[in-house]
């Protein structure tokens, strides 16, 4: 036996203004509201759905768990534009200035990732592995 994903919670003070961005940012759509509560759904039926729930406090610490998400359809910076423009912000978790991932905080401060795709990764490994290569003798 074993458990299986039902959903992510997300709670949040403005439930309203999180599920506009979350529908935005993961190409989601409401799929049912009960009061202040919002469940949504992914428009194409991939993903888990995300459940977004009325709580009175703010956000105090960084997320023990956060979402890792990828861009599709554009690159990375792409997509971390597009979303810095529906309100997310640019967080600082104590990355280190090399890693791959961007992170970005939605607008009640829930840290997630945008990663690299696996394409921008490739190039940037092999651009790093080329620059540590030792000059070959001419």
């Amino acid at each position: 036996m074993t458990s299986a994903f039902s959903s992510f919670a997300l709670d949040a003070v403005d439930t309203r203004r999180m599920a506009e961005f979350w529908t935005q940012a993961l190409d989601y759509r409401i799929a049912e509201e009960d009061g202040d509560f919002i469940f949504l759904a992914p428009n194409d039926g991939s993903g888990p759905p995300l459940d977004i729930l009325p709580v009175p406090e703010h956000k105090t610490a960084k997320n023990r768990l956060h979402l890792d998400l990828h861009a599709v359809g554009c690159t990375q910076e792409e997509e971390v534009e597009r979303l810095l423009a529906l309100g997310a912000v640019r967080a600082d978790v104590g990355q280190g200035p090399d890693v791959s991932w961007i992170v970005l905080a939605d607008p009640e401060g829930n840290e997630f990732c945008i990663l690299g795709s696996r394409q921008e990764q490739g190039q940037t490994q092999g651009q790093e592995q080329a620059s540590a290569q030792p000059a070959s003798p001419a």
